[in-house]
């Protein structure tokens, strides 16, 4: 299997990829989908490996600008379990099973019980627990950030960032003092993986699973798009109707076990909960509302600045560079998203982040870029909370 770039340079180069997805089985990286592919826009995509040759000749062909970014996705797939840390055990420098997270989130709470608790917020299609982590000094009436991982299943950093934020708020409170801060006048809500049958499908079946494992009546094919499955501007734009699609929107918003716990404790906690962070990967991109419609927040300019400041902070590390913006002009327009949809139930500051990198490894990022990749996250999220604990309301 391989993973090609191209960049198309008109309308018609858009309806050549187009024609080629319609005929065989393209699984498209970025855009998430066929139908969001527009000029000048960078595609990346995997095809079969009986498929690639064919596919690589209609490129040169028709004269699309393409590159080859993983030439043997297998061998990828290998080469990202790189990791010194080559234990059974939990560790935050590799990439943990589901069985070992959910072991790790009853573990980091009896370790650390003045600082986190452990509750299930529901279950999943597949009867797994829903696992939530509190992390705080327990304080009266605190005010909360809600932050969750692992919305696609093959986006692996991201539950890697999830624990590796509970590990840095244990290990340095009382001794960072923007984190002890923190953890002594909020609240974070962390959900280490919230499609956890999805995340489960990639370890024992298939490494590119998106989507989540319900069955879908009158259809053999498997899952929803959680991402597109939230009461904001659901199924309209870049999201699909067909239950075969990975952008495919459910039957209905919060059809899915996962998000409808999910919102249903972000509306328990309205009240509270004044930030929501949902993290993914990848492209290196700090997004903000809207991407179920063109039009800007009516508080833009501040959410602006603070993706600005944010992107900064993380750049200080390794100077990775991020592009930051509303989500449908930054990428492309996507209903039914979690950070929309927070944002629309009055959460100010709603943030979605894809992680590194922006296409040399994809969703196979190699297990020796956790540290790097986590360690710049941090000092985004460290602002964003900081900026939301002095912005209270």
């Amino acid at each position: 299997q391989k993973v090609f770039r191209v960049i198309p340079q008109n309308d018609e180069q858009v309806e050549i990829i187009n024609s080629f997805a319609s005929n065989m089985q393209v699984d498209f990286w970025q855009p998430d989908s066929v139908t969001l592919i527009r000029p000048k826009m960078q595609v990346d995509f995997r095809v079969e490996a009986d498929k690639s040759f064919e596919v690589e000749d209609l490129l040169k062909e028709t004269g699309v600008e393409y590159r080859v970014l993983i030439d043997n996705l297998q061998a990828a797939l290998d080469a990202q379990f790189d990791s010194k840390a080559r234990t059974t055990r939990h560790s935050y420098e590799k990439y943990n099973n589901w069985e070992t997270i959910a072991a790790w989130t009853a573990d980091v709470a009896a370790q650390n019980p003045d600082l986190v608790s452990r509750s299930v917020i529901g279950e999943t299609y597949e009867g797994r627990p829903m696992y939530l982590l509190k992390m705080g000094k327990s304080g009266p009436n605190k005010k909360a950030i809600f932050m969750d991982c692992g919305f696609h299943a093959r986006e692996w950093i991201s539950p890697a960032f999830c624990q590796w934020f509970v590990k840095e708020a244990v290990e340095t409170y009382g001794k960072d003092t923007v984190m002890t801060t923190l953890l002594n006048s909020l609240d974070f809500y962390v959900l280490p993986v919230i499609n956890i049958d999805g995340y489960v499908y990639t370890w024992t079946k298939d490494r590119m699973w998106r989507k989540t494992r319900s069955k879908n009546a009158g259809s053999h094919c498997i899952g929803t798009d959680p991402n597109r499955n939230f009461n904001a501007g659901w199924c309209t734009l870049g999201a699909s109707k067909k239950p075969c699609d990975s952008t495919y929107c459910g039957p209905a918003p919060e059809s899915e076990k996962e998000t409808k716990a999910l919102a249903d404790f972000i509306r328990e906690h309205l009240s509270t909960i004044k930030a929501y962070l949902t993290i993914h990967s990848y492209s290196q991109l700090l997004l903000f509302p809207y991407s179920y419609a063109y039009k800007l927040p009516s508080n833009y300019e501040e959410l602006n600045s603070i993706a600005h400041a944010a992107s900064k902070q993380l750049a200080s590390l390794y100077n990775t560079k991020y592009t930051y913006g509303p989500g449908a002009t930054t990428i492309y327009p996507a209903a039914g998203g979690s950070d929309d949809w927070a944002y629309d139930q009055g959460i100010k500051y709603a943030f979605t982040f894809e992680l590194r990198d922006t296409g040399r490894y994809g969703f196979i990022l190699p297990e020796s870029q956790i540290k790097p990749t986590c360690e710049e996250t941090v000092l985004a999220v460290k602002y964003i909370a900081n900026y939301v604990l002095e912005h209270l309301y």
